[in-house]
C-alpha cells in the first residue's frame, strides 16, 4: 500500500488525512488517483465501501482554483443519501482549506435557498440527476466552465430511470472536460454512455476479493420462510445489536417484516423507494444518530450507506448476487471495527449460498439457534388459526344435548382461548426486560 504523498496529494490533505486516521491508499485509490491527476478519463469499477469516494475527490480538490468563483467539479450522484454522504467526506477534507466550497444540491430542499448559494462562489456541485436537471432548464446554474465530472454509482442511476437525465446533463457540459464514471457493475447501457461521452477512458477495477471482510463474523442459520420472523426476532433478542440493518429483497417485504417487527414493539423503520424522499432523510439522520435501532431496507435504498456504530447485518433475504452480499456486510464493521452478518437461508437460497462462499473461497459457519418456535405462523410471523376438527354426528348430538347445561361453562372456556390467542405473538416479558436494555444505552 502506497501513501498519499506518493500518489501526488499534497501536505496539506494528507495531514487532514491522518487526523481522520487514513495513513494508506485502498486499492481503488493506489490505482484511480495518479490515472485522475494525469486528466485522463476513467473508469472505476468499484463498489461502496472500496475507498472509491477520495478517490475521485482528493484529485478534484488538489486541481480546484480558488480564485475562480466558476461550479469547476460536479458530482452527481443516485440518491440524496449518498449526495450528502459525498459532500460530508468533501467538508472533512477542507478544514484546512476554507477557500473551497462545496454545495450538495437534491430533491427537498429549499429552491430560493439553493439559489442563493449557486450565486456565491461555489466550487463543487454534488447532485441528484432530477433536480440538477431543474436547476440546468432554469438556467440557475452555469456549467460552461465546468473541468470535471464524476457519474458516481451509475449502474443505480440507470436502476432508478435516470439515463436520459444523465445523458442531458452530459450534453450541457463542456466537450474538454475530464470525465469519471464509477459503477459496482458494468450493464450495456454504462458501456454504451461511456463510449458516447468519454475519451479513450482508462479502466480500473477492484476485485470482490480485493475488498476485506476480514472484521467481519459471518454466520449462517439455516430455517423456512415461514419461521425466518421468529428466527430473526430471537437472534434480535439474544444479540441485543447497538445498532443494526436488516435487508430484505423487495419493498413489499421490508414493510412487512417492519410492521410486525414495529407492531412488537421493536424500534426499528423502513428504507426503500417509495419511502418520500425528505422522509427517508429523516429516518437517515435518526439512523445515524442511534435513535433507531433496526433498520429495515432494500438493497437499492441502502447504496452509500455509511453509519458508524452499525453492530450486525442481518440478511432476512439472501442476497442473489455476491456484489450484493459484499455490500450489504460491508455496513457493519466500519473504519476498522468489528461486525456480525447472519444470513437467514432457506432450502430454496442454498444455490446463492454456495456462490457466496465460492467467491469468498470458504464455507460460512452455521449456527444452530435452540428457540420454543411458534408454530402454524404466517410468513410475517403472525399466528394463523387451524380450523377446529369435524366432529361425528354422535358427538355433534351429545353436544347439542348438553349446550342448555354446559352453556356458560363453554363461554368461559371460549373466553379464556380468545384471551389466549390474542396474546399468542405479542412480546413475552423477556423482551419487555431487553427493552430496558435499550433505555440503559440511551434508547
Amino acid at each position: 500500500m502506497k501513501n498519499f504523498l506518493e500518489l501526488g496529494i499534497s501536505e496539506t490533505f494528507n495531514h487532514t488525512l491522518r487526523e481522520n486516521g487514513i495513513t494508506e491508499a485502498t486499492p481503488i485509490q493506489e490505482k484511480a488517483i495518479p490515472v485522475i491527476m494525469s486528466g485522463k478519463d476513467i473508469i472505476g469499477q468499484a463498489k461502496t465501501g472500496t475507498g472509491k469516494t477520495l478517490a475521485f475527490v482528493l484529485p478534484i480538490l488538489e486541481k480546484i482554483d480558488p480564485e475562480s468563483s466558476d461550479v469547476q467539479a460536479l458530482i452527481v450522484a443516485p440518491t440524496r443519501e449518498l449526495a450528502l454522504q459525498i459532500t460530508t467526506e468533501i467538508k472533512k477534507m477542507l478544514v484546512q482549506r476554507e477557500d473551497i466550497n462545496v454545495l450538495a444540491i437534491y430533491g427537498g430542499q429549499d429552491v430560493a435557498q439553493q439559489l442563493r448559494k449557486l450565486k456565491g462562489n461555489t466550487h463543487i456541485v454534488v447532485a441528484t440527476p432530477g433536480r440538477l436537471l431543474d436547476h440546468i432548464r432554469r438556467e440557475t446554474i452555469d456549467l460552461s466552465n465546468l473541468s470535471t465530472i464524476v457519474l458516481d454509482e451509475a449502474d443505480q442511476m440507470l436502476y432508478f430511470g435516470f439515463l436520459y437525465d444523465i445523458e442531458d446533463i452530459l450534453d450541457e457540459t463542456p466537450d474538454s472536460k475530464q470525465t469519471m464514471l464509477f459503477s459496482a457493475t458494468m450493464p450495456k447501457d454504462i458501456k454504451k454512455l461511456a463510449k458516447r461521452y468519454m475519451d479513450e477512458p482508462q479502466m480500473i477495477q477492484v476485485q470482490s476479493e480485493e475488498v476485506t471482510v476480514d472484521t467481519i463474523e459471518q454466520r449462517v442459520i439455516e430455517t423456512t420462510d415461514r419461521a425466518k420472523p421468529d428466527a430473526l426476532r430471537f437472534v434480535m433478542d439474544r444479540d441485543q445489536p447497538f445498532l443494526a440493518v436488516i435487508f430484505c429483497r423487495t419493498k413489499v417485504r421490508v414493510s412487512k417484516l417492519y410492521d410486525n417487527l414495529k407492531g412488537l414493539g421493536y424500534n426499528c423503520a423502513e428504507l426503500h423507494g417509495d419511502i418520500p424522499q425528505a422522509k427517508r432523510e429523516r429516518v437517515m439522520k435518526s439512523f445515524r444518530e442511534a435513535k433507531i435501532q433496526y433498520l429495515i431496507a432494500t438493497d437499492v435504498a441502502a447504496r452509500g450507506l455509511d453509519v458508524d456504530g452499525v453492530t450486525h447485518v442481518f440478511n432476512f433475504d439472501i442476497p442473489e448476487d455476491v456484489e450484493s452480499y459484499i455490500h450489504r456486510i460491508g455496513r457493519t464493521g466500519r473504519a476498522g471495527g468489528s461486525g456480525l452478518a447472519i444470513t437467514f437461508v432457506a432450502a430454496k437460497d442454498e444455490k446463492h449460498l454456495e456462490e457466496i462462499e465460492k467467491t469468498l473461497g470458504a464455507p460460512i459457519q452455521r449456527q444452530i439457534i435452540e428457540q420454543p418456535m411458534i408454530k402454524n405462523v404466517d410468513e410475517n410471523g403472525k399466528p394463523v388459526q387451524k380450523p377446529a376438527p369435524k366432529k361425528s354426528s354422535e358427538y355433534r348430538q351429545r353436544d347439542s344435548r348438553e349446550g342448555s347445561r354446559s352453556g356458560s361453562r363453554n363461554d368461559s372456556r371460549n373466553s379464556s382461548r380468545n384471551d389466549n390467542n390474542r396474546s399468542f405473538n405479542k412480546p413475552s416479558n423477556k423482551k419487555s426486560s431487553t427493552k430496558q436494555g435499550q433505555q440503559r444505552r440511551g434508547r
